[in-house]
């Protein structure tokens, strides 16, 4: 699934999204969705979301 469509995520799913201060070295955190932060139905580099651990981040992979 494309991670730059809103609609591909909901909360609930588990990501892998890429913190800001992580940008530069592309290291990935895994976790479940809590909220979506984006409001536009698509971004370039990635929805970005508020997993249920209070991490920030824009998502690059959806997972199962």
């Amino acid at each position: 699934m494309d991670s730059r469509i809103r609609e591909n995520i909901r909360p609930g799913t588990r990501v892998a999204i890429v913190q800001k201060q992580d940008q530069p070295t592309g290291r990935l955190t895994e976790g479940i969705v809590a909220e979506i932060l984006t409001n536009s139905p698509t971004h370039p580099r990635g929805i970005k979301v508020r997993l249920q651990t209070g991490e920030v981040g824009r998502v690059q992979i959806i997972g199962e």
